[in-house]
């Protein structure tokens, strides 16, 4: 795993820790250890909860991240980071794919949908779709995320089977040199 490299860029813990405003919105919350934890657990908990919330349809997707991040003690940042999945050039597809899904599901006819991003929009084409399109949001959260927590769960696993491999290949040969 490249868990150095993304170390470089995580946060220092006592820095949070220190971090007046910080301490004064969460209190003690934010000094779990494992809100910054690069391990097997918190990852592939932050690839649950950031995954799940990039394919809800609601504005400031991060907050509840965080919030769900911070209640499991999975890694805070990948868990927002991860919210991102969907921004303005990836949601149009994203979210056509899930009220596709709703409306097989429900067995209703798919209907030609325009998507503009303004209130008009909102008012109008999303009263029509929007059992479909939430039901579709929903299901593929929920399945984008647990194939995406255990994916990384067996991609952590596969990675330090090789490393043991590795590590006893090379101590087997410094023996016999």
């Amino acid at each position: 795993m490249p868990k150095k490299f993304i170390q470089r860029f995580m946060p220092d813990h006592d820095k949070i820790r220190q971090h007046p405003q910080l301490n004064k919105l969460f209190g003690t919350l934010l000094h779990d250890p494992n809100l910054l934890h690069l391990n097997r657990r918190s990852i592939s908990g932050a690839f649950f909860i950031g995954i799940f919330w990039a394919f809800m349809p609601i504005p400031f997707q991060m907050i509840p991240a965080a919030a769900l991040a911070i209640y499991f003690r999975t890694n805070l940042p990948i868990s927002i980071g991860l919210v991102w999945i969907t921004n303005p050039i990836t949601i149009p597809p994203m979210f056509y794919f899930c009220y596709k899904v709703g409306t097989w599901v429900l067995s209703t006819p798919l209907k030609p949908v325009d998507f503009v991003m303004d209130w008009h929009w909102f008012g109008t084409e999303l009263a029509i779709i929007w059992q479909p399109f939430l039901l579709g949001c929903l299901i593929v959260a929920i399945v984008a995320s647990i194939i995406g927590g255990f994916s990384i769960r067996l991609i952590w696993r596969w990675h330090v089977v090789n490393q043991w491999a590795e590590r006893k290949r090379r101590r087997s040969s410094e023996k016999h040199s």
